[in-house]
């Protein structure tokens, strides 16, 4: 009876400190950085906030990151849905692969992500030419980040399926399919009920990455005010002209739209093991 009460008391021990642990650590590396964020943000008054919110080339950079942003979730989302589809409903060579070449972005660094999409369209590459002669500007230019966003998010929402479609298996469908139910309405009516929840967490999660790069768009952007710089390019030109304040009231933008994006993802992981 005693070993048994010390080992309840250490198992709560135990319990407490690591929950101790891990509710520092959040505070210390997540929480002080966000308070810390509003605190320089309002420290010289809301009306030195409101000025730098409402700023041109803030507005700019605003609208540049949600059209970046909305970009990428479409096409992101058109790719995930095909790819998790591919890989899970058929049988081919090569499937490895595919779900290799998928992590890709996981993997290479941002930075490598830009250099690379300046090589394939910049000055030294032979596709340059053809880019010049039909007028299109990728890179220093809106397509190019455009482009770098959807490379860093694309493997977020087919991610999020694979393992859904592959634990729901395909016997649903084939039944459907022998009763004459055309593709869409197996998608529609059978297959994506299934997947919804996931499909709407790799959506949120995605978003809020585009929302957050910086690296490969940095390479891409050529930092343009007012025509190819993003929030956090923004940020980061407030902050290296010692415009601290400014700098950390546009940061607030993004702490106000991660928090969002934030509750939505709760909203949607709590519906999804709701349903499960």
């Amino acid at each position: 009876m005693d070993k048994t009460q010390d080992q309840s008391k250490n198992a709560k021990i135990v319990k407490w400190l690591l929950i101790s642990i891990s509710t520092l650590f959040i505070a210390v590396m997540l929480l002080l950085p966000l308070v810390t964020v509003i605190i320089e943000a309002f420290r010289q008054g809301f009306e030195v906030y409101l000025k730098a919110i409402a700023d041109e080339y803030t507005v700019k950079a605003t609208l540049l990151t949600l059209e970046a942003t909305l970009f990428a979730v479409v096409i992101n989302t058109v790719f995930g849905l095909f790819a998790a589809w591919t890989v899970t409903k058929f049988k081919f060579h090569g499937k490895k692969l595919l779900t290799t070449l998928i992590d890709i972005p996981v993997t290479v660094s941002p930075i490598i992500a830009g250099l690379i999409f300046v090589l394939t369209f910049g000055r030294q590459s032979f596709i340059y030419p053809l880019l010049e002669k039909a007028d299109v500007k990728i890179v220093f230019a809106v397509p190019g980040i455009v482009l770098a966003t959807i490379f860093v998010t694309f493997p977020f929402i087919s991610r999020e399926l694979i393992p859904v479609l592959e634990a729901q298996g395909t016997d649903e469908e084939e039944a459907a399919a022998l009763m004459g139910a055309s593709l869409p309405r197996i998608f529609t009516k059978v297959t994506f009920p299934h997947i919804k929840w996931a499909f709407l967490y790799g959506v949120v999660l995605c978003t809020a990455r585009a929302m957050g790069e910086f690296g490969a768009v940095s390479v891409l952007s050529g930092h343009i005010r007012g025509k190819t710089n993003t929030l956090p390019l923004h940020v980061e030109i407030l902050f290296n002209e010692f415009k601290y304040v400014p700098a950390f009231a546009v940061s607030s933008i993004l702490v106000i739209l991660a928090v969002i994006v934030l509750i939505i993802r709760s909203v949607v992981e709590y519906h999804g093991k709701k349903d499960g």
